[in-house]
């Protein structure tokens, strides 16, 4: 038990961690970033990991029924949209923002789509979690009115001292997240749909229960993957960025992105690892402690990196507080999934 609760704590660090890099690469555009981010995460590093992990690999995939394949594809592909706009609204609104409202979003959001698949649960699961929706919501409100609290703040600073601030932004990222988030729940749609079968599967081939995970990351990281390629190509060509990889600190910035890259896959690994560990109690307990530690470490993160230096006292107060009913809205929605 202990040893789950601890990967599930490490397993939220990496996730919260996972866009830090990007602050210190140097000489690149957004687009340089986030384009070999993506083709990393996506491709790269999952499929390294699944032939590497999975017992079984071709047969367990070859004989993947046809419509299982089109719905996580189709599902993914929101998915890939809803990330992509997350890397956005990071860029926006930073870490702090950032992190809170999207994976508030998709919590709010994923908590109710696998009833879409499975059906409702017992009244008194259906109470607990539409009482903890509730609270997250709370959460999400709260973090977008500290945000904008803190827009104004620096506003004001900038008029002191005659400096331009981009109007808007704190907004537009905002709707960003928000909208990210929402397309990004389209990974617990795939999974419900995809978990059935790949679980039997795997598990037939030798597989650790645990190694599920992995095989569901799979199609749905490919599948996601390919609307970011379409995606970064266009940016790369109608923003002229290629040339900002020709820098002096090329080699450096690919060490960050790396990182960034298998802090971001290796966090849903380790989850479902520290899930595995935690027994019954795993995808309820372990997933509130693992969204709980990546919130809290991002939006401390964003603290340390000063993206709240200009913000008031009531601006991170409100921050303080949308933080605190999420983590109680992820604990009641788990204690909720939990007596199902």
């Amino acid at each position: 038990m202990t040893e789950g609760v601890l990967w599930a704590i490490f397993a939220g660090l990496m996730l919260g961690l996972y866009a830090l890099p990007e602050k210190f690469t140097k000489g690149f555009k957004y687009e340089n970033t986030w384009s070999i981010f993506f083709l990393l995460t996506m491709f790269v590093v999952p499929i390294s990991a699944s032939l590497t992990l999975i017992k079984g690999f071709g047969e367990i995939f070859g004989n993947m029924p046809t419509d299982i394949w089109i719905k996580m594809g189709l599902a993914s592909f929101l998915w890939g949209i809803g990330v992509m706009m997350w890397s956005k609204a990071i860029n926006y609104i930073g870490l702090s923002l950032g992190f809170s409202i999207f994976i508030g979003t998709v919590i709010l959001i994923g908590s109710l789509l696998p009833f879409a698949v499975d059906g409702l649960p017992p009244i008194h699961v259906l109470t607990f979690v539409i009482i903890g929706i509730i609270v997250v919501l709370l959460g999400i409100i709260l973090n977008g009115k500290a945000g904008l609290t803190r827009e104004k703040d620096e506003e004001k600073i900038a008029e002191t001292t005659q400096k331009n601030t981009d109007k808007g932004s704190m907004t537009t990222g905002i709707l960003i997240a928000v909208i990210g988030g929402l397309l990004a729940t389209g990974f617990s749609y795939a999974n419900a749909v995809g978990r059935p079968y790949l679980h039997q599967a795997s598990t037939a081939q030798g597989n650790a229960d645990w190694i599920t995970a992995v095989a569901i990351m799979f199609p749905i990281f490919i599948s996601g993957g390919i609307v970011m390629t379409a995606y970064f190509l266009w940016q790369l060509n109608a923003k002229k960025a290629w040339g900002g990889f020709n820098t002096s600190a090329l080699g450096k910035n690919l060490f960050l992105i790396l990182v960034m890259a298998f802090f971001h896959y290796a966090a849903s690994a380790l989850f479902a690892y520290a899930a595995s560990k935690l027994g019954a109690s795993g995808n309820t307990v372990g997933y509130a402690i693992f969204n709980t530690a990546s919130v809290a470490t991002a939006i401390v993160s964003g603290i340390v990196t000063n993206e709240w230096v200009n913000a008031s006292s009531k601006a991170k107060n409100i921050l303080y507080a949308g933080l605190s009913c999420m983590i109680i809205g992820i604990l009641v929605i788990a204690y909720g999934n939990g007596l199902n």
